[in-house]
């Protein structure tokens, strides 16, 4: 006898839409998520689609109906509550553009709970269209099943960053010049804690004095030069390994070992 089909199935198209949802409710999609699943997905009537608002969790709906512009879906049971991520914020310099779209997508995959760009003084950019960089967050939630979309704040200077911190979250400063290893300094400062990563110039010496003086912690991610997507992928890939949701697994616990022998 055939085992029953797996439901949903993992192929089922998966989308953040505006909530709450609920149980036995209906909802319809239109504009380019209709399109997504009904001219690229080709789902059809009884087909299933999960569905996340970032307020509920994840729920999956059955197709009912799939118009010229429209999809009608209805919404059959939860699947699972939104995740309750790390309390981690990156602090992230802008960037060229490509380069710091790289940056909000990782940063989204990898569980960051919310992205602060920042304005250094040898950064290339000044300005980030804020509608466009959520779109490529929700893109990227939605590819790594993520339930629970990161925050975005507006750009801010690096100076207003750092007037306004509150020192209850352990700020790690990802400095060129070197210091503690990472993954010691995120061992001995979980959540709530931030990541702050400059530009491709990196940091000059008046912001490296500013930084330091609200009591940040310099950190060294190895004993090479990165980019500053690089840097940021490596950072916050490292800090959930060791102090965020990723667990404590045995790879982790081999990382936080290695750089304890380098301190």
């Amino acid at each position: 006898m055939p085992a029953t089909p797996a439901w949903p199935p993992r192929s089922a198209p998966r989308l953040f839409v505006a909530g709450p949802l609920s149980e036995g409710g209906a909802i319809s999609l239109e504009g380019a998520q209709a399109h997504y699943v009904s001219r690229v997905m080709r789902v059809a009537a009884g087909d299933a689609v999960v569905l996340c608002d970032d307020l509920t969790g994840e729920w999956v709906a059955r197709v009912t109906l799939v118009g010229k512009r429209d999809v009608a879906l209805s919404i059959q049971q939860r699947l699972r509550p939104r995740e309750d991520v790390p309390d981690f914020t990156l602090c992230a310099a802008l960037l060229k553009k490509p380069a710091f779209d790289l940056v909000l997508e990782k940063a989204t995959e990898l569980g960051v709970r919310r992205i602060q760009p920042v304005i250094t003084r040898r950064a290339v950019a000044d300005k980030l269209n804020l509608e466009r960089a959520r779109t490529i967050m929700t893109e990227a939630a939605e590819q790594c099943a993520r339930t629970a979309l990161p925050e975005l704040a507006a750009p801010l200077s690096l100076d207003a960053l750092l007037r306004q911190w509150q020192p209850s979250r352990a700020l790690l400063f990802a400095d060129e010049l070197g210091g503690e290893s990472a993954a010691s300094a995120f061992a001995a400062r979980p959540a709530p804690a931030a990541l702050l990563v400059g530009p491709e110039g990196g940091f000059d010496d008046a912001e490296r004095t500013a930084i330091r003086a609200i009591g940040a912690t310099s950190i060294s991610l190895g004993p090479r030069i990165l980019r500053g997507e690089t840097a940021v992928i490596a950072g916050c890939a490292l800090w959930m390994a060791v102090s965020g949701d990723w667990g404590t697994d045995d790879a982790a616990q081999f990382v936080l070992e290695q750089g304890r022998t380098l301190t």
